[in-house]
């Protein structure tokens, strides 16, 4: 017993954080799986367990910009499910190539991704998707979960960073829908992968459960002050969640 207050007392309070982040950036990953690591959980029911806590608190952030309007479900949800065959395919790939060479191209993108965000102010503040045809929207979403899903598949850290900044950059969504959007995509892919761990038996449901509660937490003040706040508030997010990403890279090859 004094052990789970023991996981408890480091879990949640990081738990919460991570929904927080979660919810208005993605990378929430970069904080609450290492928390689990910490606390001395071993990695396969680690992950699993972070699963439970990080799908319960996707729902609630989902479902909040669900509500406000924040979502292009059109777009959302052939991405959604185009992540799902890309993360299956990405898992694949993973078990026949050496991740340490995905790793030290993200050393060299990730710093050049902060740049073009440092640089170009004005990214995500504006709607531009009416440069595109409805179908041309469809696809290049559907791409995107695809890759990005790939991605998860394979590696999987800052993936829901990556969706937003795609959803922005490329289809032209501002920040507030992409990452409305990116909810979606990464709740389809937290509940298949939870399915998968609790049909497994790899959940240790007593530190899961409550530590959900801390995710769902986090998630919905999360995109509370994301909705409330708009791009102004989400854009300096983004150099965190970079930055826990960089350096997880670094430590991850030197270790």
């Amino acid at each position: 017993m004094s052990d789970t207050i023991h996981i408890l007392l480091i879990v949640c309070p990081l738990v919460f954080l991570a929904g927080f982040i979660d919810a208005i950036v993605g990378g929430g990953g970069l904080i609450s799986l290492p928390a689990y690591l910490a606390a001395g959980i071993p990695p396969h029911f680690a992950a699993a367990t972070n699963k439970c806590s990080s799908t319960f608190g996707t729902l609630v952030a989902t479902s909040k910009f669900i509500k406000s309007g924040k979502v292009n479900l059109k777009a959302a949800l052939p991405a959604a499910g185009a992540a799902l065959i890309g993360s299956i395919i990405g898992a694949y790939l993973n078990m026949l190539l050496d991740e340490k060479i995905l790793r030290y191209i993200m050393i060299g993108a990730v710093p050049i991704i902060a740049m073009f965000l440092l640089v170009k102010k004005d990214f995500g503040n504006e709607d531009t998707t009416d440069r595109f045809t409805k179908t041309k929207i469809v696809v290049f979403s559907t791409i995107i979960g695809f890759t990005v899903g790939m991605y998860d598949g394979f590696f999987g850290p800052g993936t829901g960073t990556f969706l937003i900044i795609a959803f922005t950059g490329i289809v032209g969504f501002d920040l507030l829908t992409a990452s409305g959007n990116t909810k979606v995509v990464n709740l389809a892919s937290n509940i298949a992968a939870f399915i998968t761990f609790a049909i497994g038996g790899k959940i240790i449901w007593h530190i899961g459960l409550p530590a959900a509660v801390f995710g769902i937490a986090g998630n919905y003040f999360g995109a509370t002050f994301a909705l409330k706040k708009g791009t102004k508030f989400i854009r300096p997010m983004f150099f965190v969640v970079l930055s826990i990403l960089i350096i997880k890279l670094i430590l991850d090859l030197i270790g």
